[in-house]
């Protein structure tokens, strides 16, 4: 089996690691409530998508 010769540079490693970096989800606002939203998915603060009601929000 081969070995490296030479040890790798630390501006190298980073290089092979730059694209790894977590980014933050996407967010948008709900058209109805105007809250904070996931993209696609359900409001939770007062149920609606797509401009329809799918789930009861109870209010405590």
């Amino acid at each position: 089996m081969p070995l490296p010769k030479r040890r790798h540079s630390g501006t190298r490693r980073d290089k092979r690691r730059a694209h790894d970096a977590i980014d933050a989800p996407a967010s948008s606002y709900c058209p109805n409530c105007q809250e904070p939203k996931l993209p696609h998915r359900i409001c939770k603060a007062c149920g609606y998508y797509n401009g329809k009601e799918v789930i009861k929000v109870s209010e405590s």
